[in-house]
Formats: structure tokens, sequence, C-alpha cells
């Protein structure tokens, strides 16, 4: 099958982001990378429970941290895992299209979904100068990251726009082209970063991600050598002889 054909094999909330809380470990690596502190107000858009607020008031001593995530039943469990261990914070119910977060200094933004996307960059253009977006995996739709220790992304208000998806894929990866030690070291981040502790669905994981990049980097003009690397007609041949999912008609397109 195709991956895509795959892809749609998989729930529909893994695939849309729903329901895939991050770990603490991320949280703590995500807020020392955007030197969080005393002087920010702290949003988790689509938080889904309480972790990140509680890390944020708890170990980074912010000025104040709000969650926003429109599924009420997590919402209220989140609020009560707040009052049992006594943290501050707010919890919100709602739409993050229709939120107020103007006094934001930092977001922690993570969506799949273009609607809700672009929707929201049009709300962040209007935030305060400096404003911290931190977004995870990609920066924002046609926009250059301000700083990166991927996955995880910062752009700051006003976005800087990328002149075409090339030069926004190069300043993601910090190289002038894309090779495969490049494209299994990005992988290999974001499932640790955000992976379950399960090592071989990780490794399974870092596969798929690493033929994505690579694939797409070479459709896009910025690998580095014409010829197509071992490793990824290695890892290509893998997974179709062993899980029957099939890139190389990506190669061809």
């Amino acid at each position: 099958m195709k991956i895509e054909e795959y892809l749609e094999t998989l729930p529909n909330n893994l695939l849309s982001g729903e329901d895939v809380q991050l770990p603490e470990k991320s949280f703590r690596e995500i807020f020392k990378f955007t030197e969080l502190g005393k002087d920010d107000i702290f949003y988790h858009l689509g938080c889904g429970d309480e972790k990140g607020i509680s890390i944020a008031i708890n170990e980074f001593d912010v000025k104040n941290a709000i969650g926003i995530d429109n599924n009420s039943e997590k919402i209220e469990n989140a609020k009560k895992v707040l009052e049992k261990n006594n943290s501050k914070g707010k919890l919100i119910c709602q739409n993050i299209e229709e939120s107020d977060i103007s006094d934001a200094s930092v977001i922690l933004f993570w969506f799949t979904d273009e609607n809700v996307i672009n929707k929201m960059v049009e709300k962040f253009e209007t935030l305060k100068p400096e404003t911290k977006i931190i977004t995870i995996w990609g920066p924002l739709p046609d926009c250059l990251p301000d700083k990166v220790d991927f996955p995880y992304i910062i752009n700051k208000v006003p976005f800087k726009k990328a002149q075409n998806m090339q030069e926004q894929l190069l300043a993601i990866f910090g190289v002038k082209c894309v090779d495969f030690v490049t494209a299994w070291e990005f992988a290999e981040r974001y499932t640790k970063s955000i992976g379950s502790p399960e090592i071989k669905n990780d490794r399974f994981l870092t596969i798929i991600q690493t033929l994505m990049i690579w694939i797409n980097a070479k459709k896009l003009g910025v690998v580095c050598g014409d010829e197509i690397p071992e490793s990824i007609k290695t890892y290509i041949s893998i997974m179709k002889m062993h899980f029957d999912i099939d890139f190389e008609y990506l190669l061809k397109e």
C-alpha cells in the first residue's frame, strides 16, 4: 500500500494530533528552549490535560499559565487535578479560534488541521511584538523560524516570511542540503522527544519520518547529490518487503 493509504489506517485522533499528549520531559525541554520565566504569560492551545500548565507554574514560575481545549471532559478532569495538587493556572473549555490570547508572551501550538492553523496564524499576527509561538516538527506556514531545537521551533511576532519552501526547510535543518544523516538525525529527535517508550515502535516511526524528510527534500531540490543514498534505498525496500508500505512511487512524482 502507498504510505498515504497506510496513514489512513491509523486512528483519526492520532493523525489530527487530538488525544496525543506530550510527555512531561517534552514540556521541560520546550520551556528551557524558550527560556520561559517569571515575566511570561504562557498559553497551551489544545492542552488536553494540565501537565504543561502545572510545570510552567510550579517549575518555571511563570506569571500565569492558561490551557485552552474544546473538549469539556478533558478540561474538567484537568481542573480536578490542578485543584487536587493546589496548583495555580487556568483551564478554559473553548475553541482556540475564539479565545482571547492577547496578553500571551509564549504560546505552545501543535495542530495539523490546516484550517485551524491558517485562522490562528492570522490571530497570532495581531499579538504584541516578540511573542513566541512554539510549534513542533514544522514552523508556521510560509514563515522562517527564529530559533530551532528540533523538533521544537519558535516563530516570533512579527513573523519572518520565507521566500519559498526550500528556504524554509533548510532553515529548519540548519544545513545547505539534506542528506541521509540529516534526515535520520532529525527524524530520531522527533520520535525521541514525543514518541512512546516502545523502542521498537519508535524505530519504525523514525524510519518512516526519515524517508519522508529525505523524499520531501528531494522534491524541493535541496538534497545533497543527484543519487539516491543506499541507506534510503535499503529502508524503502524494508518498508515494502516487510510492511507492504510503498515509498517508491513518491520518487517518481
